[in-house]
Formats: structure tokens, sequence, C-alpha cells
């Protein structure tokens, strides 16, 4: 959902903000910093180790929706494909959805925080794939990250594309794993692939 259906960059930067405050850190230096450990390979938050932040609360409120996002699902929906999701969110991912108006274009809702699991476990995939009916082999997983998303789907025998946006984009494939059948840089791309 994040950094795919959901532009999240401004609850980002409010978190960021949060973090920051009362410290001499700026803002560019942390994202520049954050950019370097993520090409290492660390997650989007490996900047707080180095400079020994903790987390803040993140700020919904500023997350909108991707402007490709309706626009590419009532395209797989009228191609008729079942759709789901699979996403590491806070309490309240279907309402958020339905207030987005993108609720109604999905089969499966697989939210982290209503499931007690999270992604990259095996485990919320495969509780998506049993609700939908699907198999592994019979679903396209597309997701942002490597870690997240490529990886785990890959592992169980979904195909993979990657949709390069957001911070996932600064990291690179190092392992067999973690290459995507097809990389993506526009959701409205997936109307030449799917």
């Amino acid at each position: 959902m994040g950094s795919t259906l959901i532009d999240e960059t401004e609850a980002d930067l409010h978190r960021i903000r949060d973090m920051i405050a009362g410290t001499d850190i700026t803002l560019e230096a942390y994202c520049e910093k954050r950019i370097e450990l993520i090409r290492q390979g660390m997650d989007n938050y490996g900047a707080n180790a180095y400079y020994g932040l903790t987390k803040t609360r993140w700020h919904g409120e500023d997350e909108k929706p991707n402007p490709e996002a309706i626009p590419i699902l009532e395209e797989m929906k009228r191609r008729g494909y079942r759709l789901g999701i699979i996403a590491n969110q806070y309490p309240g991912t279907e309402e958020r959805l339905s207030g987005w108006g993108m609720l109604k274009y999905f089969d499966v809702v697989a939210p982290s925080a209503e499931l007690g699991m999270e992604k990259p476990d095996p485990a919320i995939f495969k509780w998506a794939l049993e609700q939908a009916g699907c198999k592994a082999q019979n679903a396209v997983y597309v997701g942002d990250r490597l870690d997240n998303d490529v990886v785990p789907a890959k592992r169980l025998g979904m195909h993979s594309i990657r949709f390069l946006n957001g911070l996932g984009a600064y990291r690179e494939p190092r392992l067999d794993d973690e290459i995507p059948e097809y990389t993506i840089r526009s959701l409205l791309e997936l109307k030449d692939l799917l």
C-alpha cells in the first residue's frame, strides 16, 4: 500500500521532523544518511540507529492516494483480475482505503495490524492467497520494497513486479531472490504487463 497505492512522503517527513526536533540534526542530513544506509541494505529507518533516534508516531493524516492508483485499479478490475492487498499498516486499513475510494476494488485485504503478522513473514502472504482461493504461481505481487515485497513473494512462487518508487527505489538487488521479474516506474505500466 505505502509507496505504491499511497503516497506517504509527507507522513514520513512529518515523522522525521518529530524525531529530530530538539537535536542539531537537519532534515537534509537525516534524509541523506538514510538514503546512504538504504543503498547499503539497511531498512528505511536505519538512520535512527546511526543518530540514536527513536521512531515517533506515524502521521497517517498526511497520507494521500497515488494519482495513478484508481485508474490502474479500475483497469485491472475491468479486465477481470481479482485484487488484493498485503500491507504492513497501522489499524484502520480498510477504513482508509474506503475513504480514498479504493476499498471497492479489492477482493482480499490483508493488513498486518489486524492480522497480527507482517511482511516479510510468509504467513501473511499465505493467508491472503488462501482467502483469494489462488495458488501462488497464479498470483502477481506488485510492491516497492525488495525485502518486504519481492523476496517473500518470489520465495512462495508468486510472480513479482517491483515498483520503483519511494525509498525502496534506492535499494539495489544483491541476491537472486531480490531480482523481480519486472520493474516499473509507473503503476500505469501494469496495463502492458498484465
